[in-house]
């Protein structure tokens, strides 16, 4: 009886190690099936390492790998951001500013394995490179601006700090953009720039004002000239009729003069027509009477 039940709990013991060594089989078989396939992302490329060398790149889509070999570093290529919040950097003037700079860059795709031979990942490389030169240039080409002219000429201030860092940032990466977001100067530049600029809006206000009483200056000396111009010509008007009007009446006594001269009768035709019939009450003696000749 005792030897049967050794027997029995010995089978079962065959039993149940043979279930756990196909249970592992099953899972190490499992294991290498699904670990000699790997997925990329578009946005992504792959570094493939055999026993931890370069051996290749992965492009995006669904490949295979060698289990416990190979391995597979993604790498991403779509473009990345970096933001610098507060850049401490020099005017030409002596200003002190801080300036937030956000630098935007890809890693082209064909420089995915020199990128993680060098850097390990897209971390490495923005520590080891881009974090190291982006607040250098930055001060570097502040600090040819003045203080007002890097306000006022902001365009081309990003632009020459855009082409400070592409210069200065060398390695398997393409620097896509650069963006100067804000630049903050001291309590005290800033309130001398507000006064500056109510001073420079009051000139402004003076000029405009001057200009104004220029115009209206002008108006003022425009419509007296035009009076005055309307008044002389008014004048000189009058002038002429009084003047043709002279010689009228003189061309028309000397008309007269010439016929009462060529006609001794014609005066005494209007004595005659303008007498009122009344002889006058006195008369000078050996005179004749007024108006009239017997031997007409």
């Amino acid at each position: 009886m005792k030897v049967l039940q050794t027997m029995g709990s010995n089978l079962k013991n065959r039993f149940q190690m043979a279930g756990a060594v196909a249970v592992v089989v099953v899972l190490l078989v499992m294991t290498l099936f699904f670990g000699s396939w790997y997925t990329i992302d578009q946005g992504e490329r792959g570094v493939h390492l055999r026993n931890g060398a370069v051996v290749g790149s992965a492009e995006p889509g669904l490949g295979f790998k060698l289990p416990v070999f190979d391995t597979i570093k993604r790498i991403s290529v779509q473009n990345l951001t970096v933001q610098y919040d507060k850049v401490s950097a020099y005017s030409k003037d002596q200003q002190t500013a801080e300036i937030r700079v956000s630098v935007s860059f890809h890693v082209p795709p064909g420089e995915v394995i020199a990128l993680y031979s060098e850097y390990g990942s897209v971390e490495g490389l923005t520590s080891r490179l881009v974090d190291r030169q982006v607040p250098t240039q930055v001060e570097n080409v502040f600090g040819q601006y003045t203080a007002i002219s890097a306000v006022q000429n902001r365009v081309t201030f990003v632009k020459d700090v855009t082409k400070a860092i592409r210069d200065a940032v060398k390695g398997p990466l393409v620097i896509d953009g650069v963006q100067i977001e804000n630049i903050d100067f001291s309590d005290a530049y800033e309130k001398s720039i507000e006064l500056r600029m109510q001073a420079e809006v009051l000139v402004q206000t003076e000029k405009q004002n001057l200009e104004k009483e220029k115009v209206q200056a002008q108006i003022a000396v425009t419509q007296a000239n035009g009076a005055a111009d309307s008044s002389l010509a008014r004048a000189r008007a009058d002038a002429e009729a009084t003047r043709i009007k002279g010689e009228a009446e003189a061309t028309a006594i000397k008309a007269r003069a010439q016929a009462l001269a060529q006609n001794q009768d014609l005066v005494e035709l209007t004595k005659a027509e303008r007498w009122n019939g009344v002889l006058p009450t006195t008369m000078i003696p050996n005179t004749a009477i007024p108006f009239l000749n017997a031997n007409k």
